[in-house]
């Protein structure tokens, strides 16, 4: 399995592991391009404070299946009374919201090669907009996405190609970065992107994935190591000018 490049030239020690090939990985040994980077936002640009095993408790459903499709399928009344739940586990996690180090210097170098940077996130559009106005530094994520806005949910690729559509980028020419597998790596999977997942907490054994839908292209355990990715392995460019 290949590791860091950058780390193997100096002799530091890796700071990511590339598990597969990137989509646009060709043999000529180019540093493929990367136009356009979407973040989930709980775990990953900010550190994990959401109790999920807790809000399936409060919800009422079992430790199995995703949640929201699970809610879905109540009842009107059962499904505004979850809502209700899920919005108290959400304003409860948004007191504690704190921004993931590394964050500030992924932010840096995107914006500094002009490379757009959105966030697709299963939380409401309220967490995402406490995040821009009281956590960030730097300009927001843009597109940013809640579960609200209409879009397909993940893992369903949906919202991760609406937004590359939007910047005019190639889905192949555009990483996902996500702490969930099932959630983040395989909604990028599905989409053909480059799939980075980051695991602060050691929760995942990227050799032994359970799905290979899971499996993503890059595994790192801190935000800078995705940092340490974009600068070791790809040529960071702007989207192109579509001719209008």
């Amino acid at each position: 399995m290949a590791s860091s490049s950058a780390a193997q030239r100096s002799g530091a020690p890796p700071t990511f592991r590339c598990i597969r090939p990137p989509p646009t990985a060709n043999h000529a040994g180019d540093k493929p391009k990367l136009s356009g980077v979407v973040f989930d936002m709980d775990g990953t640009l900010t550190v994990p404070v959401i109790d999920f095993a807790e809000m399936r408790r409060r919800v009422g459903v079992g430790p199995t299946g995703d949640i929201l499709d699970i809610i879905a399928s109540w009842s009107p009344a059962e499904q505004e009374r979850a809502r209700r739940v899920l919005a108290e586990v959400e304003d409860e996690a948004m007191e504690r919201m704190k921004v993931m180090p590394g964050v500030p210097r992924v932010c840096e170098l995107l914006d500094r090669a002009k490379v757009p940077r959105g966030l697709v996130t299963r939380n409401v559009i309220r967490s995402v907009n406490h995040f821009h106005d009281n956590h960030l530094e730097h300009p927001p994520f843009s597109p940013a996405f809640g579960r609200e806005c209409g879009l397909p949910y993940k893992p369903d690729p949906g919202a991760l190609l609406h937004v590359c559509g939007i910047w005019g980028v190639d889905p192949r020419f555009a990483a996902m970065v996500g702490d969930s597998a099932k959630d983040d790596i395989v909604a990028g999977n599905r989409a053909g992107m480059t799939t980075i997942l980051l695991d602060t907490h050691g929760r995942y054994d990227p050799d032994n994935m359970p799905d290979p839908e899971q499996v993503p292209t890059y595994y790192v355990t801190t935000m800078d190591a995705v940092g340490d990715v974009f600068e070791s392995d790809f040529d960071l460019c702007a989207p192109e000018v579509r001719p209008t």
